[in-house]
């Protein structure tokens, strides 16, 4: 835990203690990281080779959610960085994000443990090492592995975000569009995959083709794209992230009964081989606190820090909508209390208008092997301030453990460059087995609320019904002047529907409100 209060902060340069007085340009840059308010401890300058811990480089508390950046080449401790993080903010009372694509972040509930190693990294950054767990909730999509499982409801999830997952084109992002449009105005749940299916396929029958009519057509041509992608989909065994119950992000707001702020922990090995789903199903994750939270300004301290591994699959591929909308709800959450840090391997794989939103930045190593990886360590050069550093050689000389740091200063300003020796991890540097794991997710809260699926009504079973129903039912002919009603205009007009619009927690009746991503608005 943070024990910033007990580390010595740079001062003048001293002619008779026991501590070596600071080279001036150290000085000036230990000068930038004195906050006079609550900050997280980050570890020790590094200046002419030397690990100065004198000088401590730290982030204040209440810039946390002005977000950041953890970059690195594979290997260079990027993970541990998001530990020692997320440690600190816990034991400020802040709760935390974490995706853990490799699973080895499981350790932040355990005590550490002590060898040579995190001793002498301890003594270097005159970090008073103490082993700690933290409170942590683990979380799986769709119940794939260890975790509480994570759905979300089709409408919920919305057209953008499926679109992506899909890996439709602009045209079909719009028709998958329209569809859901039609769905939501005609009280039709998209709860899963078999309820868009249903809708797709009506949509291009022949009853349901003159439901489109005034609001744009659903070619033949499209539908079957959008149905052999949701066949494929499907066949990958992804039908289970969809469904209900569905997650409430609210859960990532909690403390625990000390007062520590709780980390979820994302669990996300079983399907690290499916980077589409998982990267678009954090940006849910993101979306869903951001249409659902209250402005708050800026707080004392962040409601949430949300920690976007392996950014760069985000952002592969996306849709310029797509772009448009990650671009929005990290400009606007910020004054919501929820800071973003995206984990990536250079800055270049985040695109130029949102990485200029990311006020704290931790670069650790780079490598300068190719002529490409030249020109990506030249490009995150131009990205840091002005520096009393050779970033270039810096940069690519910094070993395990080291970064290049440059945060926002409590008044909101960039802080000097600063090569820094970070801090040992509190809690354990790798996975925890997987029966204290199973435990765990067992004895959780969370568990009884989400471990078991529901299939209730809705789309497919509507439809399906009416459709039964239908050959049973006189043909009337009606008047030239007014066209028969179609299924779904039935469905809607019959006292089961209307009884259904009028039961609690569906949106059945009325149009949904859909936010940046087509996501719905939910109320808590």
């Amino acid at each position: 835990m943070s024990d910033s209060e007990t580390v010595p902060q740079a001062a003048a340069p001293e002619t008779g203690g026991s501590a070596p007085a600071l080279p001036p340009e150290a000085l000036k840059i230990a000068s930038g990281y004195a906050f006079a308010g609550p900050a997280l401890d980050l570890g020790a300058l590094i200046w002419d080779g030397n690990c100065l811990p004198d000088a401590q480089v730290r982030i204040p508390l209440a810039v946390l959610n002005r977000h950041g950046l953890v970059a690195g080449a594979t290997g260079t401790g990027k993970t541990k960085t998001l530990q020692l993080i997320a440690e600190q903010l816990s034991a400020q009372g802040v709760p935390v994000f974490l995706a853990d694509i490799k699973g080895d972040l499981s350790g932040i509930s355990q005590p550490g443990r002590s060898d040579d190693k995190v001793r002498s990294r301890a003594a270097e950054a005159h970090q008073r090492w103490t082993p700690a767990g933290f409170p942590a909730e683990f979380l799986a999509l769709g119940g794939l592995g260890y975790g509480i499982p994570v759905r979300a409801t089709i409408t919920s999830f919305g057209p953008v975000l499926l679109s992506k997952v899909l890996q439709l084109n602009r045209t079909q992002e719009q028709s998958l569009g329209l569809i859901f449009h039609y769905a939501d105005t005609k009280g039709l749940e998209l709860v899963d995959l078999k309820d868009l299916r249903a809708v797709v396929a009506f949509l291009t029958s022949d009853e349901g083709r003159a439901e489109l009519k005034n609001i744009g057509g659903l070619s033949t041509a499209t539908a079957g794209v959008i149905l052999r992608s949701l066949t494929s989909f499907e066949a990958q065994g992804m039908a289970d992230f969809f469904g209900e119950p569905e997650f409430d992000t609210s859960e990532f707001l909690r403390t625990a009964s000390d007062g520590r702020g709780i980390v979820s922990v994302l669990e996300l090995p079983a399907v690290q081989d499916k980077p589409q789903l998982f990267s678009t199903f954090l940006m849910w994750l993101l979306a869903d606190l951001f249409h659902d939270l209250p402005e708050v300004g800026d707080a004392d301290k962040p409601k949430l820090v949300f920690f976007f591994d392996e950014a760069h699959l985000l952002f592969d591929d996306a849709s310029k909508a797509f772009l448009d909308s990650i671009t929005q709800t990290v400009r606007l959450i910020r004054s919501k209390g929820v800071g973003v840090f995206f984990v990536t391997q250079t800055p270049k794989d985040v695109p130029g208008d949102v990485l200029a939103q990311l006020g704290n930045r931790i670069q650790h190593a780079l490598r300068a092997f190719t002529p490409e990886d030249q020109k990506a360590l030249r490009a995150t050069v131009k990205t840091f301030p002005d520096s009393a550093y050779d970033l270039e050689e810096l940069l690519t000389g910094l070993g395990t453990g080291e970064a290049v740091v440059t945060v926002l200063s409590e008044k909101g300003a960039p802080t000097p460059v600063a090569a820094t020796r970070l801090r040992a991890p509190e809690s354990l540097m790798g996975p925890v087995d997987a029966t204290a794991l199973d435990q765990a997710v067992r004895s959780s809260p969370l568990h009884g609320r989400y471990a078991q699926a529901v299939d209730r009504e809705s789309a497919y079973e509507k439809l399906a019904a009416r459709q039964e129903q239908a050959p049973e039912q006189p043909v009337r002919r009606a008047p030239r002047a007014k066209e028969e009603p179609s299924v779904v205009e039935q469905v809607v007009g019959s006292g089961m529907f209307k009884s259904l619009a009028r039961s609690v927690g569906t949106q059945i009746g009325r149009e949904i409100t859909r936010s940046l991503f087509g996501t719905t608005r939910r109320r808590r």
